[in-house]
């Protein structure tokens, strides 16, 4: 088994195919179990999708609130039990064409609150949403707290979307319709952006193996934070609370530009180890 692969690949899912399934392939093909994903993306929809070998797995809670860009597509004049089209027809409407979709969008940046569809892997009271819907069981969604940073129209029907971790887009495009006096859903997804990952740095599940893999390390998956040189990694590795004349609260220990450790501020100038990501 590959047990010294560690970081992060960065894959280009298509169509048809779930987040895991994309996991699962890459078990087989580069022979190591240690390996999970960021940022699950709807088995329907394409693009970039983060992918943690080895100890890079640690650092998953660390990526999970990264901002991310979609571009999407939808249809007017029918709503569907999954806010897409690939679920069951509820609706049907008469479709009021929209004068304006860039001054319609612009109403939706922000922070706001968000319901989510329910079929999404949201969990209430252990269980996520879809297995309510599977069963028909209508449960209470909670409000989600999102952030749209900018919406760019595309086309009549094609919008780009900069938003924060958590945002359902599928969400997103029934509330722009509805607004508009229209119901509507998604036609296509597209995940362009993952922090500063982008569709052009990804590569196709196909064309990975073990003698071509890319990783980035974890110390540049982890660049937003900022990083504090120690010239001995003992007391780091020892889980040591550190003295650390910084103003952030949390920071990156590195030794030889390879990550050692996340530690956060504890009180005063005095820092504690919260994930140590060497082993």
């Amino acid at each position: 088994m590959m047990e010294n692969l560690n970081g992060l690949l960065l894959i280009h899912k298509k169509e048809n195919m779930t987040s895991f399934d994309v996991v699962a392939q890459l078990r087989k093909k580069l022979h190591i179990k240690k390996i999970g994903h960021s940022g699950t993306l709807d088995p329907m929809a394409n693009g970039v999708l983060l992918v943690l070998v080895g100890k890079a797995t640690k650092i998953l809670p660390y990526l999970e609130n990264t901002d991310k860009e979609y571009v999407a597509s939808f249809i007017l004049g029918k709503q569907t039990d999954t806010e897409d089209i690939w679920g069951k027809v509820i609706e049907e409407k008469e479709v009021s064409q929209i004068d304006d979709l860039e001054k319609l969008t612009q109403q939706f940046i922000g922070k706001q609150k968000q319901l989510p569809p329910m079929v999404s892997s949201i969990k209430i009271n252990g269980k996520k949403l879809y297995e309510y819907a599977r069963e028909n069981i209508e449960v209470e969604r909670p409000l989600r707290d999102i952030e749209i940073y900018s919406i760019d129209v595309l086309n009549e029907n094609t919008i780009k979307v900069h938003c924060s971790s958590g945002t359902y887009i599928r969400s997103l495009i029934r509330d722009i319709c509805l607004k508009s006096g229209n119901i509507g859903c998604m036609s296509s997804l597209i995940r362009t952006k993952v922090g500063n990952f982008t569709l052009d740095d990804c590569i196709d599940l196909e064309d990975v193996s073990l003698e071509n893999i890319q990783l980035i390390s974890i110390t540049d998956a982890l660049s937003y934070l900022p990083q504090i040189e120690v010239d001995s990694p003992f007391d780091v590795k020892n889980g040591k609370k550190l003295h650390l004349d910084t103003k952030e609260n949390c920071v990156l220990m590195v030794h030889k530009g390879e990550a050692l450790a996340i530690y956060q501020r504890h009180h005063g100038d005095v820092f504690a180890c919260e994930r140590g990501v060497w082993i």
